[in-house]
């Protein structure tokens, strides 16, 4: 599994909340966007987001890569700050959750 990170900075809770609306209220991802699941974690206090969002392969990733830099800037939570692909190389839960 490969995981996209995308933290934002400039975040503002009404931003934030638009946002997530269209997320939850679309088909799945975006047309040429093959991820597998999304999460967004959001400090309110620092007013940052982090984006995780999961794909099966550095594949499928990297083709979503040029669906992303297209989207408009107004479709983001904020000022987009630093994007890390990354290979998930461990992944623990406690048990019982």
């Amino acid at each position: 599994m490969h995981v996209r990170v995308v933290r934002f900075t400039d975040v503002e809770q009404d931003r934030l909340e638009g946002t997530l609306a269209r997320i939850e209220g679309s088909d799945g991802p975006p047309p040429g966007v093959k991820a597998t699941g999304i999460r967004v974690l959001y400090d309110a206090d620092q007013k940052t987001a982090i984006v995780l969002q999961r794909f099966d392969s550095a594949e499928d990733m990297a083709d979503a890569e040029s669906v992303f830099e297209a989207m408009d800037a107004s479709d983001t939570p904020g000022t987009r700050a630093s994007i890390d692909r990354c290979e998930v190389r461990l992944e623990l839960s406690a048990p019982g959750s």
